[in-house]
């Protein structure tokens, strides 16, 4: 039985673990908040954003922090499946060697895994991915290899698409939250990332962030006991339920877009599975917020992350699918009567 007092505390390690990212990641509290929510919903994170606004070094930044066994790997358009499983080499006699690839490295005590530019390898290696993320657990050399506390972390250049693949939809729909990490617009914060040179070596930089601030083999335990512990209403429910209507059918809730045919843009709502992803995230929005029950704000905090990427477009609409979701979700919460 969980107490609240652990609680209290795990909430106060959590703090701890955003405080220590954003020693080296300035600029980004709302992005730092969201992934340390996924952190502890215990969900995968895809965080999008422009060339050089430090995606990269938010990821490492994370994984530094939350401690545990690290592993990364370069998307690239020659990456095979077999990348992840194994590593083939000469050795120093001349003898061909075997080794565990970055998935297999660490076995179980691997904690993070950290995907640069995911969209950059082939549909292939983004399956394998898939059923890791999903299974947390990969089959190779004739068993299965688990991996209970990992964590995948995923970033995608959303500028170049020259020789990339653009994630399927069951790959995204696998992540918890689909994150945009804009560009700082803060003048103070623009001129210290400019000029100030300890934003500009990020290896000296990560050094600033405190090792092993959490223990990352006790987050499967924690996001259990959160999960039972943070209580939604009744109304919280329906609330919740209405907005998944909306997903399908927003037409039925008077929701409408500009120069948009509502009767034509939705393939698909969000899934069950995508709802519940939801609610994890609400549950640990409201814990990390000190409150062990769910207020409409920790609905709409997560709303777009969990659900944009899990609302399916018409082709017509598909290619403004970024715009199209972040009016959608705003326009659904505006629409539905709050409890």
């Amino acid at each position: 039985m969980t107490t609240e007092s652990e609680l209290q505390d795990w909430r106060a390690d959590a703090l701890k673990l955003e405080d220590a990212v954003a020693n080296a990641v300035v600029g980004q509290q709302d992005t730092i908040h969201l992934i340390n929510v996924a952190l502890y919903a215990r969900g995968h994170v895809l965080l999008e954003g422009g060339v050089g606004v430090g995606k990269t070094t938010l990821l490492r930044a994370f994984a530094r922090a939350a401690g545990g066994a690290f592993e990364r790997i370069e998307g690239t358009i020659d990456l095979m499946p077999g990348d992840l499983i194994y590593h083939t080499f000469v050795d120093a006699d001349g003898k061909p060697r075997i080794d565990p690839g970055p998935l297999l490295r660490h076995g179980e005590h691997l904690t993070t895994f950290f995907f640069n530019e995911i969209n950059r390898s082939r549909p292939q290696v983004q399956s394998l991915l898939l059923r890791a993320m999903a299974e947390r657990s990969v089959s190779a050399f004739g068993r299965d290899y688990r991996f209970p506390h990992m964590t995948v972390f995923a970033d995608r250049n959303k500028v170049e698409k020259d020789e990339t693949f653009e994630l399927a939809s069951a790959a995204r729909d696998r992540f918890l939250f689909e994150l945009n990490m804009p560009t700082p617009a803060t003048p103070d914060i623009r001129r210290a990332l400019v000029f100030d040179p300890a934003f500009h070596d990020v290896d000296t930089l990560m050094e600033t962030v405190p090792a092993g601030v959490i223990d990352a083999a006790r987050l499967n335990r924690i996001g259990a006991a959160i999960q039972r512990s943070v209580t939604l209403s009744a109304s919280i429910e329906q609330y919740v339920l209405d907005i998944w209507q909306a997903t399908e059918t927003p037409q039925r809730y008077g929701i409408e877009i500009d120069g948009v045919d509502m009767e034509r843009l939705i393939l698909a709502g969000a899934s069950p599975r995508g709802m519940s992803a939801l609610v994890r995230a609400v549950r640990a929005h409201a814990w990390l917020d000190g409150r062990l029950h769910v207020l409409p704000e920790d609905v709409h905090a997560v709303l777009l992350p969990a659900l944009g990427h899990r609302v399916f477009f018409t082709p017509v609409y598909e290619m403004r699918r970024q715009a199209l979701a972040e009016t959608l979700t705003a326009t659904i919460v505006q629409k539905i009567a709050v409890p």
